[in-house]
């Protein structure tokens, strides 16, 4: 199966269990691969028949930017199904980074990685 893959896409929203990181919000940072067949694409050379990443991490973005949540799971959960909502692919991989969590020791990064596909969506 082809890939179509987005990384280091940086959103500004206000997830998290803590009051604080509502108020104040921090950058989340999402990747994510697209799985499904691109020959037609290919053939075509047709934006029509694969999936516009630029519309694709608008909509992620919107995500991102809207409603809070309390866990990353539930962030990647939501993309992930509009990411298989939006666009033809039968499998979809969400990793959302959360590189300013509320950790208070050392860290590089904190992420949750999903896998889901259309055919148990």
């Amino acid at each position: 199966m082809d890939e179509i893959t987005l990384t280091g896409l940086r959103v500004f929203g206000r997830h998290g269990v803590y009051d604080e990181e509502r108020r104040d919000g921090q950058y989340f940072v999402v990747d994510f691969t697209l799985r499904f067949d691109t020959r037609r694409a290919g053939r075509t050379d047709d934006v029509a028949e694969t999936v516009h990443y630029g519309e694709a991490a608008e909509r992620i973005a919107e995500i991102v930017s809207g409603e809070p949540v309390n866990l990353l799971e539930t962030l990647a959960e939501r993309i992930a199904a509009a990411l298989l909502d939006f666009s033809p692919a039968e499998q979809v991989r969400v990793t959302v980074h959360k590189p300013d969590a509320p950790i208070a020791l050392p860290f590089a990064d904190v992420a949750v990685t999903i896998e889901r596909d259309r055919a148990r969506a």
